[in-house]
């Protein structure tokens, strides 16, 4: 009977315990959900991600083996994707990691930004394959855990400080605010802490032989990838600049601006529409002072790039919604930028000016680099001035061609795969 009544108690407790890790690891799972409404500090929900830690790292002998493997997928998952959209991009993950070099004043290292966002890519990736294959995951889940130690502290950081505004941790697939990445990166503390702190209960699934192709077999393609990416232009883009994008708005609403005064007996304020306003009044002008004005555009902001001439002139309109064939190359920095087609873009640029098709070329550099530029391969072209970020943002070559009409993105080419007119004729001008 005693024994009966032990037995009895331990399977209480034992189900008593798999629901309360059950219920934390859902807790961690919508903890994950909800770090998308919390862009700023919230002391409440940073508490709960530290409690979850902390409440893992205690109960870590509870959690079953359905509870490790999910934990250990979605966290393969996770890295995989974020590995991938990243290294879709690494002209963009080097973007990212100049701006910290730049932060932190280490500006020596930028010619190692590419290198290095190569490498953490390949890395990401293939960390969340070692967990989604469960390769050799003792050895795995403490190169996870250093790593995630590592880039908490440097999102924390980030969170307290802003040196860079966003980490770009899913490249620009998913942006988020500093305090969102650090909460993110928590969430995925108390995942990997349970894969780590139960690494050694969870056996291999392959001889080491099989793992070592799938590892090597893995890595080669997402490197390659990587490298296809860097000599063309992304296969993936997920910036406003995509091919097929319209960037200017349709039907645009008016402008409004809002004009305050105040009294000068009581010192009231109101705010007004202009010119709904009573300012044809005397009396009331006589009591009222202007105090100042705002100005509220309803309409969506698309881009923010902004081209002017020498002189200050603004031609974004006029070049990005001509209702014909636009070209623009793109140069953000005239002096590394990669000009050994320069033969074939000055006879490209002779063809859009024989044939009455608009070409620029548009650049953030100074305009006495781009009079000796100009001078140097005699172009016949106007060349406009655009911030570089905005330059970069559009198109991931230095330089590069962007076609454009009505507003309309039609194509995007890398300097590498630079096109004939003959090849912009028939697949845009004779269909």
């Amino acid at each position: 009977m005693k024994n009966r009544i032990e037995n009895i108690e331990m399977g209480s407790s034992t189900l008593k315990n798999k629901i309360a890790s059950w219920f934390l690891f859902l807790i961690i799972l919508c903890s994950g959900y909800l770090v998308s409404s919390f862009d700023g500090f919230n002391g409440v929900f940073l508490f709960l991600l530290i409690a979850q830690i902390v409440v893992v790292v205690l109960i870590s002998k509870q959690f079953d083996n359905v509870q490790l493997t999910l934990s250990r997928l979605l966290l393969g998952l996770l890295f995989i994707y974020s590995g991938i959209v990243k290294g879709v991009d690494p002209v963009g993950t080097e973007y990212r990691i100049v701006d910290y070099f730049i932060a932190f004043g280490t500006e020596w290292a930028n010619p190692m930004a590419l290198p290095l966002s190569v490498i953490l890519n390949a890395t990401e990736f293939m960390l969340g394959i070692f967990l989604l294959f469960n390769i050799n995951i003792r050895f795995t889940s403490w190169l996870v855990l250093l790593m995630m130690v590592f880039f908490t502290f440097v999102t924390l950081n980030d969170a307290l400080y802003n040196p860079v505004p966003d980490c770009g941790c899913f490249g620009d697939a998913l942006i988020l605010t500093n305090w969102q990445t650090f909460y993110k990166n928590l969430v995925i503390d108390a995942l990997l802490l349970m894969v780590f702190l139960s690494r050694n209960r969870n056996p291999r699934w392959f001889t080491v032989k099989t793992e070592r192709l799938l590892v090597l077999s893995f890595l080669i393609i997402f490197v390659g990838f990587e490298v296809y990416n860097i000599r063309h232009l992304p296969v993936m883009d997920f910036r406003s600049w995509k091919v097929g994008n319209k960037m200017v708005v349709e039907n645009p609403l008016p402008v409004e601006m809002y004009v305050t005064y105040r009294n000068t007996n009581t010192s009231e304020t109101r705010e007004y529409l202009s010119p709904n306003y009573p300012y044809n009044d005397s009396s009331w002008i006589a009591e009222w002072e202007f105090v100042g004005s705002r100005i509220v555009d309803p309409n969506p902001v698309l881009h923010d790039l902004k081209i002017d001439d020498v002189i200050g002139n603004d031609y974004t309109d006029q070049i990005i919604a001509n209702p014909d064939y636009q070209f623009m190359l793109v140069s953000f920095d005239l002096e590394i930028g990669k000009w050994k087609k320069i033969d074939q873009i000055k006879e490209f640029i002779a063809d859009c000016n024989e044939n009455g098709i608009s070409m620029v070329v548009v650049t953030s550099s100074l305009p006495e680099r781009v009079k000796a530029f100009k001078w140097q391969y005699e172009l016949d072209v106007d060349i406009f001035y655009a911030d570089d970020i905005s330059l970069m943002t559009m198109i991931r070559s230095n330089p590069g061609l962007v076609l454009l009409k009505d507003g309309f993105v039609l194509q995007k080419w890398h300097v590498n795969d630079f096109p004939s007119f003959e090849d912009f004729q028939t697949k845009f001008v004779e269909n």
